[in-house]
């Protein structure tokens, strides 16, 4: 009978105690603490910078600029490697390159010997019985015709040369080396006109032609540029021999130099070392998309399809803001009475240094803000999203929780 007394008057002290640490979970999300500085601006872009209290007067839309403030001049405009010379006439790299494992179609006149389709072969050379090798890695099917032709004559073979023809009938795919200033810097396989389907006008006609080996195709498969890259600059060194693209026009409305490459080719992205605004947004050289990892459940759910997290709500273009993001995700709108207040983190890591950094966002108030656009960052690939539920959802699930530790105390 004692100790039934002394349980029963324990309980509203162990409620209270249990309220006072659950309403302790109800007060606002803390600052985060970051290693980069980005509460000032100087972060990976400055729209991750803290609101400042607003003012009559006070500029605004000020990031853009921050962000320029920070770059680096322009290479193909005069400075570094590329501003000096080092860089060769990027017209050598224009037209079809035969690559390593590439079909051409060879034809000698009435020559049932050497008229055939040939692979090229590991080593970058075209071989026909009795002729020496032909290179033929990197250079057109007009310069193997004019190897050809010299060959036929060296060998003897013909004192007069038949009609020849030298032909790409299949491009393989390559492989090629992509570093610097991208999203997933590795060494990647592109191109091949050959797919899992047959194409049968396509396997009858003479010629071949193919988008998928371009330089722009290398790029969008490691990720595609970062906002950091110096696009004015682009490396590409086949050969021993360095090769400077300006690739500005992709964004500027012109055509843009876009190469063919061969197996073996490395590609170089330099780093403008600050976040320019202009190249968030897509092109035939950005990322395809941006993939997020989201969460807004106020309690574990069986799966991401009672929280209406699906696939078009992970996968959001390329230029996509905080804002659109928290909309996308459920995280605005709804009864302000029980909705109102809500807030929301973003999880993003700088790119250049590996950095992780958080930004913790009160919604209501970037919705209130004239200047929103100044606070509201990018969405990069891989970043991660969580969504915190307002202050009556709080309190409703802390009276929950202590109903159910009432009962479990009253059992006892």
């Amino acid at each position: 009978m004692f100790q039934t007394e002394t349980r029963r008057a324990a309980l509203p002290r162990a409620l209270l105690f249990g309220l006072a640490g659950l309403l302790a979970g109800c007060t606002p999300v803390g600052d985060p603490q970051n290693i980069e500085p980005v509460s000032r601006g100087a972060g990976y872009q400055a729209q991750y910078r803290d609101p400042e209290p607003r003012q009559t007067g006070q500029p605004v839309l000020r990031s853009a600029l921050m962000n320029a403030q920070k770059c680096l001049p322009w290479r193909g405009d005069g400075g570094g490697e590329a501003g000096k010379g080092g860089g060769l006439n990027t017209l050598a790299l224009q037209g079809e390159k035969v690559s390593r494992n590439d079909i051409v179609d060879v034809r000698v006149g009435a020559d049932a010997d050497l008229t055939g389709r040939y692979v090229i072969s590991r080593d970058g050379a075209l071989k026909l019985p009795f002729l020496r090798p032909i290179p033929a890695q990197g250079r057109s099917v007009e310069e193997i015709e004019a190897r050809l032709e010299q060959e036929l004559l060296s060998s003897g073979l013909y004192e007069t040369l038949p009609p020849l023809s030298v032909r790409i009938a299949d491009f393989a795919s390559v492989t090629v080396g992509v570093s610097g200033a991208v999203f997933e810097p590795h060494q990647v396989e592109i191109g091949g006109v050959s797919g899992d389907e047959t194409d049968t006008e396509r396997q009858l006609a003479l010629g071949a032609s193919t988008e998928a080996r371009n330089l722009s195709a290398a790029l969008r498969a490691v990720g595609g540029v970062r906002p950091d890259a110096d696009i004015s600059a682009v490396e590409l060194r086949r050969n021993g021999q360095l090769h400077v693209i300006d690739m500005r026009g992709v964004f500027e409305g012109r055509n843009m130099v876009d190469v063919m490459l061969i197996t073996g080719d490395t590609i170089f992205v330099p780093s403008r070392q600050c976040f320019q605004d202009d190249l968030m947004r897509p092109s035939p050289i950005s990322p395809p998309g941006v993939s997020m990892f989201l969460s807004n459940l106020t309690q574990p759910a069986q799966h991401n399809a009672n929280s209406a997290i699906g696939r078009d709500v992970r996968e959001m273009p390329y230029g996509t803001r905080f804002l659109q993001a928290v909309v996308d995700s459920n995280c605005v709108g709804g009864a302000k009475t029980s909705s109102a207040h809500r807030s929301a983190a973003l999880l993003s890591r700088n790119p250049e240094t590996g950095v992780s950094v958080v930004i913790h966002r009160d919604i209501e108030a970037m919705l209130d803000r004239g200047d929103r656009d100044d606070y509201d960052p990018y969405i990069l690939p891989g970043d991660a999203l969580a969504c915190y539920d307002s202050t009556v959802t709080n309190i409703a699930e802390v009276a929950r929780v202590l109903g159910l530790v009432g009962v479990a105390l009253a059992l006892n």
